[in-house]
């Protein structure tokens, strides 16, 4: 071993400087990247090149989707569904015929009076020429329900949380489905291929239940999956690097460089 190879000032240098002064350095492999559509050989090949990542495969007619999967919100029977047998029957024993051979979660445990229905507390009226059934608690809405969509016919016998809100996202109860977000971003596409085209905005801290399966991409490409963003600290999870990195790298940077 010569005296340059014991030097261990001249071992430091050559790592500090290694990826910046070598032919394949991460600064060339950047500009490589970024450079890549303008030094395509044809306009046509410079198009498949921005859209070949997360184009639609058909042109699309909506341009924009935003889905609230309202976790913890009103239940429906005082919102759109309006179940008059139900407000009949308020405080009344169920019928057996509604029960039999049925589960029901947390039936047994956690409710005192169990057989005891519960009808709605609100006033309902029919609204527009379709004659919507629209509570008191959405009188805006109810000024518009001929120019919405109002879906009553989905039902599932999923019963506990968290596999009926995933069942509520990818149409299914178990894993492995792509979600509503991951379809649409993989349907429409996206017009920027450096920022992500399905992003999660959730309320509290802890999100919805069943986690990211919800907003997952499944057996699409991962480049679907949906991008949770928070409502403090760094808005994506692991975006700044760590104190501790960030200490060694200001330690790096401040210190001298001898050749």
């Amino acid at each position: 071993m010569n005296e340059s190879e014991n030097n261990p000032l001249l071992r430091d240098i050559t790592r500090r400087h290694f990826f910046r002064n070598c032919a394949v350095g991460v600064g060339s492999i950047a500009l490589a990247s970024l450079l890549a559509d303008s030094v395509s050989a044809s306009p046509q090949s410079q198009t498949a090149n921005r859209k070949s990542h997360i184009g639609p495969h058909f042109p699309p007619r909506a341009k924009n989707v935003i889905y609230l999967f309202m976790a913890g919100g009103p239940s429906q029977l005082e919102l759109f569904d309006y179940k008059p047998k139900l407000v009949e029957l308020n405080g009344k024993p169920i019928p057996d015929s509604l029960i039999a051979g049925k589960r029901f979660a947390f039936m047994d445990s956690s409710f005192k009076d169990r057989s005891t229905l519960l009808g709605t507390r609100r006033k309902f009226a029919q609204h527009g020429k379709t004659g919507a059934w629209v509570s008191e608690l959405f009188p805006h809405q109810a000024k518009i329900v001929d120019d919405i969509a109002i879906v009553k016919t989905v039902a599932t016998d999923v019963f506990n949380h968290a596999p009926a809100k995933l069942f509520m996202n990818t149409g299914s109860s178990q894993f492995g489905r792509p979600s509503m977000g991951a379809w649409v971003s993989y349907g429409i596409g996206s017009e920027c291929k450096d920022l992500p085209g399905f992003i999660v905005l959730m309320s509290g801290p802890r999100g919805p239940r069943g986690g990211a399966v919800n907003w997952g991409s499944g057996f699409l490409p991962t480049i679907h999956q949906g991008v949770p963003f928070r409502s403090t600290g760094d808005p994506i999870v692991n975006l700044s690097s760590p104190p501790a990195l960030r200490r060694i790298t200001n330690v790096t940077r401040s210190t001298p460089s001898t050749r």
